[in-house]
């Protein structure tokens, strides 16, 4: 080990623990840093916790250095996203690859040095903590950022034909899911630190993996295609599933209509087939753009989330495995489903006052009900009864419009008997043929 290397390392160290931010710290050590190959800096760091000279903290902003410099070979199509706006959808996703190659790299240091200390070294104790929860936070990667790729990105890039690349990245997304769930499964048993080690490397190189696939394929791919429309809709949508480690506070704002895959145009010209990275030409080959599916046809009703028929609507209301009735703003039954019901409901029910439709000992608690959602109370109001030998959970909900205004109370039956007797996970299909 040359010995200036560990000297330059216990430099940095020394100034990260005084306060100094990384901007400053590149500028001071960026050149002689860059010069050291990624794969020795987990050694140089090893040599000095053994030494009693580094600690947990300084791990992780040593992480946040080490990214830093080595982000320097930024490919020209991370420059092009690097141009966006602040709040572009794409930027957004980008600036989270940031922050899950830094979250990787803590991984891959916080493994490495946990398990170069000796059993009865005391520090262990704090960096298992500190990689117990370091990978309960990879966890929302999954239920952000690979979630808004899976349900706001795919469907624009699937309908112009490109197919097997979300197929394989979906693939990929549930690989690193269930590779997160693993190891935070054999933290938590105290696995061999042989086999912690593995797999949190593993981890480490697998999200890494990711970050590079999305960076340099996948996000090119989205700037050719997608339209300042469509970015438009995924704008709208993507707050509700949320983000990695990172706040948007500013927003971007484009003149556009925004447009969901079924409005588009999914025929990709020449000229922009022939700006797709050569990743994609090779996979997707000659595109086939999904044209014949029209979603919108005549007579459909159109709702928030969706376009019905009469038919699929009524059909959809028998299917549910619940009961529901609406009774409107004026306390009078105004719908309810059909099929097989919990409590029996005819149709000349409708038009009637709520209170009619229960027995009268208990029409003061329908009262108090409607009377309390009327005057803005959103908690729900639930009940649960045994029916012979089934449990049946009753629940009633107040109906708002989109200005908050009070439409009416919904009731939803179940029978929940079966529900309650669940345990464990059912993952697989056991249909007999």
């Amino acid at each position: 080990m040359e010995r200036e290397k560990v000297e330059l390392f216990k430099e940095v160290l020394k100034k990260l623990h005084e306060g100094e931010d990384v901007e400053s710290l590149k500028k001071q050590f960026g050149e002689l840093l860059s010069q050291i190959p990624p794969f020795e800096i987990p050694v140089i760091e090893q040599e000095l916790l053994k030494s009693g000279e580094i600690d947990v903290r300084d791990i992780i902003k040593m992480c946040d250095l080490h990214v830093e410099f080595f982000r320097g070979a930024v490919s020209e199509a991370g420059r092009e996203i690097e141009k966006l706006p602040n709040g572009h959808p794409l930027r957004t996703l980008y600036e989270e690859n940031k922050q899950i190659l830094k979250d990787a790299e803590a991984l891959s240091l916080l493994a490495s040095s946990m398990f170069s200390l000796p059993k009865d070294d005391p520090r262990r104790k704090q960096f298992y903590e500190k990689l117990v929860q370091h990978v309960s936070e990879l966890h929302r990667i999954g239920l952000t950022h690979y979630t808004r790729e899976e349900m706001l990105i795919f469907p624009y890039i699937e309908r112009r034909g490109i197919t097997a690349v979300p197929t394989v990245l979906w693939s990929k997304h549930d690989e690193t899911r269930l590779k997160i769930r693993l190891l935070l499964n054999l933290l938590k048993k105290e696995e061999s630190d042989e086999r912690l080690k593995e797999e949190a490397l593993e981890l480490s190189r697998m999200l890494s993996d990711m970050v590079f696939r999305e960076n340099n394929i996948l996000y090119p791919t989205l700037k050719v295609l997608l339209t300042e429309g469509e970015w438009k809709a995924i704008k709208m949508l993507e707050k509700d599933i949320g983000y990695y480690k990172i706040e948007v506070t500013e927003e971007w704002e484009t003149p556009e209509k925004p447009l969901l895959p079924h409005e588009i145009d999914p025929v990709v010209s020449p000229e922009t087939y022939e700006k797709l990275p050569d990743e994609i030409k090779r996979v997707a080959g000659m595109l086939t753009p999904d044209t014949e599916y029209s979603l919108v046809r005549d007579n459909d009703i159109k709702i928030e989330s969706g376009y019905l028929s009469l038919e699929e609507l009524n059909a959809i209301f028998k299917t549910l495995p619940f009961d529901i009735t609406f009774v409107d703003k004026h306390g009078r039954v105004r719908f309810f489903s059909g099929g097989h019901r919990i409590f029996h409901r005819a149709p000349t029910v409708l038009g009637r006052p709520v209170q009619f439709c229960h027995p009268p000992r208990s029409v003061h608690i329908v009262n108090k009900i409607l009377k309390a959602f009327k005057e803005g109370r959103k908690e729900p109001a639930e009940f649960w009864i045994n029916m012979g030998d089934r449990k049946i959970h009753i629940r009633y909900f107040q109906v708002l419009d989109k200005e908050g205004n009070y439409l009416g109370t919904l009731e939803v039956v179940q029978d929940i008997t079966r529900i309650k007797e669940l345990e464990g996970e059912k993952r697989l299909l056991d249909w007999k043929d």
